[in-house]
Protein backbone atom coordinates (compact mmCIF):
# COMPACT_ATOMS: atom_id res chain seq x y z
CA UNK A 1 0.00 0.00 0.00
CA UNK A 2 1.75 3.49 -1.14
CA UNK A 3 0.35 4.69 2.29
CA UNK A 4 1.92 2.52 4.70
CA UNK A 5 5.23 2.95 7.36
CA UNK A 6 7.49 0.36 7.22
CA UNK A 7 10.36 1.15 9.84
CA UNK A 8 14.12 -1.09 9.14
CA UNK A 9 15.59 -1.51 12.51
CA UNK A 10 17.47 -3.84 14.90
CA UNK A 11 16.47 -3.62 18.31
CA UNK A 12 20.35 -3.43 19.41
CA UNK A 13 21.28 -0.05 17.48
CA UNK A 14 19.91 3.21 17.18
CA UNK A 15 16.67 2.20 16.25
CA UNK A 16 15.34 2.58 19.21
CA UNK A 17 15.60 6.48 18.62
CA UNK A 18 12.82 6.31 15.88
CA UNK A 19 10.57 3.48 17.70
CA UNK A 20 10.71 5.85 20.27
CA UNK A 21 9.33 8.69 18.16
CA UNK A 22 7.15 6.22 16.26
CA UNK A 23 5.67 5.14 19.42
CA UNK A 24 4.66 9.42 19.73
CA UNK A 25 3.41 9.86 17.02
CA UNK A 26 0.46 6.64 17.60
CA UNK A 27 0.40 6.05 13.48
CA UNK A 28 0.29 2.35 12.53
CA UNK A 29 3.65 1.15 11.39
CA UNK A 30 5.37 -1.93 10.01
CA UNK A 31 8.55 -3.54 11.32
CA UNK A 32 11.17 -5.50 9.51
CA UNK A 33 14.18 -6.42 11.55
CA UNK A 34 17.37 -6.34 9.78
CA UNK A 35 20.89 -8.30 11.19
CA UNK A 36 24.19 -6.99 11.03
CA UNK A 37 26.36 -8.17 8.50
CA UNK A 38 23.42 -10.33 6.86
CA UNK A 39 20.31 -8.52 6.00
CA UNK A 40 21.74 -5.59 6.72
CA UNK A 41 24.67 -5.74 4.33
CA UNK A 42 22.08 -7.77 2.12
CA UNK A 43 21.18 -6.51 -1.95
CA UNK A 44 17.42 -5.77 -0.86
CA UNK A 45 17.98 -3.46 2.15
CA UNK A 46 20.98 -1.29 0.59
CA UNK A 47 18.55 0.02 -1.89
CA UNK A 48 16.48 0.93 1.29
CA UNK A 49 19.99 2.36 2.90
CA UNK A 50 22.98 1.98 0.78
CA UNK A 51 25.23 2.66 4.11
CA UNK A 52 24.11 -0.26 5.07
CA UNK A 53 23.14 0.10 8.41
CA UNK A 54 19.52 0.77 10.43
CA UNK A 55 17.65 2.39 11.00
CA UNK A 56 15.28 3.75 8.01
CA UNK A 57 12.07 4.50 7.16
CA UNK A 58 9.95 4.21 4.11
CA UNK A 59 6.48 6.54 4.16
CA UNK A 60 4.64 6.78 1.18
CA UNK A 61 6.95 5.23 -0.80
CA UNK A 62 9.81 7.77 0.19
CA UNK A 63 12.82 6.55 2.24
CA UNK A 64 14.14 8.50 5.35
CA UNK A 65 17.27 7.46 7.11
CA UNK A 66 19.27 9.44 9.84
CA UNK A 67 17.94 9.45 13.47
CA UNK A 68 17.62 13.21 13.25
CA UNK A 69 16.42 13.10 9.85
CA UNK A 70 13.98 10.71 10.78
CA UNK A 71 12.45 12.59 13.64
CA UNK A 72 11.98 15.76 12.35
CA UNK A 73 10.22 13.93 8.78
CA UNK A 74 7.73 12.12 11.45
CA UNK A 75 6.96 15.06 13.02
CA UNK A 76 5.85 16.94 10.18
CA UNK A 77 3.98 13.68 8.95
CA UNK A 78 1.98 13.28 11.53
CA UNK A 79 1.09 16.49 12.65
CA UNK A 80 -1.67 15.62 15.37
CA UNK A 81 0.68 14.45 17.26
CA UNK A 82 1.84 17.78 18.20
CA UNK A 83 5.73 16.99 18.20
CA UNK A 84 6.62 19.45 15.36
CA UNK A 85 7.82 22.81 16.51
CA UNK A 86 5.30 25.77 17.36
CA UNK A 87 6.52 29.16 15.56
CA UNK A 88 8.18 30.43 18.66
CA UNK A 89 10.01 27.30 19.35
CA UNK A 90 11.96 26.57 15.79
CA UNK A 91 14.96 28.50 16.83
CA UNK A 92 15.53 25.84 19.55
CA UNK A 93 13.97 22.59 18.36
CA UNK A 94 16.35 22.81 14.93
CA UNK A 95 19.09 24.58 16.55
CA UNK A 96 19.57 21.82 19.18
CA UNK A 97 18.71 18.96 17.33
CA UNK A 98 21.27 19.57 14.60
CA UNK A 99 23.52 20.16 17.78
CA UNK A 100 23.45 16.31 18.66
CA UNK A 101 22.92 14.92 15.59
CA UNK A 102 26.43 17.28 14.49
CA UNK A 103 28.89 18.01 17.20
CA UNK A 104 27.70 15.94 19.89
CA UNK A 105 27.96 13.21 18.07
CA UNK A 106 31.22 13.34 16.73
CA UNK A 107 32.64 14.51 20.07
CA UNK A 108 30.85 11.43 21.79
CA UNK A 109 32.61 8.93 19.49
CA UNK A 110 35.84 10.99 19.00
CA UNK A 111 35.93 10.95 22.93
CA UNK A 112 35.28 6.97 22.86
CA UNK A 113 37.72 5.96 20.85
CA UNK A 114 40.46 7.78 22.74
CA UNK A 115 40.91 10.20 19.80
CA UNK A 116 41.69 13.34 21.53
CA UNK A 117 41.94 16.45 18.67
CA UNK A 118 44.89 18.93 18.71
CA UNK A 119 44.13 22.44 19.85
CA UNK A 120 45.02 23.71 16.55
CA UNK A 121 42.82 21.08 14.88
CA UNK A 122 39.11 22.01 17.14
CA UNK A 123 37.96 24.24 13.97
CA UNK A 124 38.39 21.07 11.78
CA UNK A 125 36.59 18.80 13.75
CA UNK A 126 33.38 21.43 14.33
CA UNK A 127 32.88 20.64 17.97
CA UNK A 128 36.08 22.04 19.05
CA UNK A 129 36.62 19.79 22.11
CA UNK A 130 34.72 17.08 24.31
CA UNK A 131 34.61 19.24 27.59
CA UNK A 132 33.48 22.23 25.53
CA UNK A 133 30.27 20.07 23.39
CA UNK A 134 29.51 18.48 26.89
CA UNK A 135 29.06 22.01 28.95
CA UNK A 136 27.26 23.12 26.07
CA UNK A 137 24.70 20.54 26.25
CA UNK A 138 24.44 20.42 29.60
CA UNK A 139 23.67 24.91 29.65
CA UNK A 140 21.09 23.45 26.57
CA UNK A 141 19.15 21.16 28.63
CA UNK A 142 18.79 23.18 31.39
CA UNK A 143 17.48 26.15 29.83
CA UNK A 144 14.18 24.94 30.07
CA UNK A 145 11.94 21.58 31.11
CA UNK A 146 12.60 20.37 27.20
CA UNK A 147 14.78 21.34 24.76
CA UNK A 148 13.02 23.93 22.48
CA UNK A 149 11.23 25.55 25.64
CA UNK A 150 8.38 24.44 27.63
CA UNK A 151 7.13 21.38 25.30
CA UNK A 152 7.86 18.29 24.48
CA UNK A 153 9.01 18.01 20.75
CA UNK A 154 10.96 15.46 18.63
CA UNK A 155 13.87 17.22 19.26
CA UNK A 156 13.92 15.94 22.36
CA UNK A 157 13.59 12.17 21.38
CA UNK A 158 16.87 12.60 19.80
CA UNK A 159 19.13 15.15 21.99
CA UNK A 160 17.06 12.41 25.23
CA UNK A 161 18.17 9.44 23.09
CA UNK A 162 22.06 10.84 23.14
CA UNK A 163 21.75 12.21 26.91
CA UNK A 164 20.16 8.72 28.00
CA UNK A 165 22.58 6.59 26.13
CA UNK A 166 25.67 8.97 26.79
CA UNK A 167 24.95 8.81 30.49
CA UNK A 168 23.72 4.93 30.70
CA UNK A 169 27.00 4.00 28.94
CA UNK A 170 29.56 6.51 30.33
CA UNK A 171 29.88 8.54 27.04
CA UNK A 172 29.11 11.58 28.66
CA UNK A 173 29.41 12.23 32.64
CA UNK A 174 26.30 11.99 35.07
CA UNK A 175 25.82 15.62 35.73
CA UNK A 176 22.17 16.32 37.45
CA UNK A 177 21.17 18.28 34.83
CA UNK A 178 21.57 15.57 32.21
CA UNK A 179 20.02 12.66 34.62
CA UNK A 180 16.79 15.75 35.34
CA UNK A 181 16.24 16.04 31.82
CA UNK A 182 15.90 12.58 31.15
CA UNK A 183 14.02 11.34 33.65
CA UNK A 184 11.83 13.97 32.45
CA UNK A 185 11.71 12.19 28.95
CA UNK A 186 12.15 8.17 30.25
CA UNK A 187 8.71 8.46 32.13
CA UNK A 188 6.66 9.37 29.31
CA UNK A 189 4.40 6.63 28.33
CA UNK A 190 5.67 6.19 24.11
CA UNK A 191 9.05 5.95 25.65
CA UNK A 192 8.09 3.03 28.35
CA UNK A 193 6.29 1.33 24.92
CA UNK A 194 9.28 1.78 22.88
CA UNK A 195 11.68 0.25 25.25
CA UNK A 196 8.95 -2.89 25.43
CA UNK A 197 9.12 -3.66 22.61
CA UNK A 198 13.10 -3.51 21.32
CA UNK A 199 13.77 -5.53 25.02
CA UNK A 200 10.88 -8.25 23.33
CA UNK A 201 12.70 -8.40 20.25
CA UNK A 202 15.94 -8.84 22.30
CA UNK A 203 15.10 -11.78 23.94
CA UNK A 204 13.23 -13.10 21.05
CA UNK A 205 16.62 -13.23 19.54
CA UNK A 206 18.95 -14.49 22.27
CA UNK A 207 20.43 -17.70 21.56
CA UNK A 208 18.78 -20.55 23.42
Amino acid sequence: MADELVFYTNPQSRGRIVRWMLEETGAPYETEVVDYGTTMKGEDYLTINPMGKVPAIVHNGQTVTECAAICAYLAEAFPDAGLAPLPEERANYYRWLFFAAGPVEQAVTNHAAQFVPKPEQGRMFGYGNYDLTVDVLEAAVSANPYIAGSRFTAADVYVGSAVGWGTMFGTLPKRQPFTDYFARLSGRDAFRRAAQLDDALVAERAPA
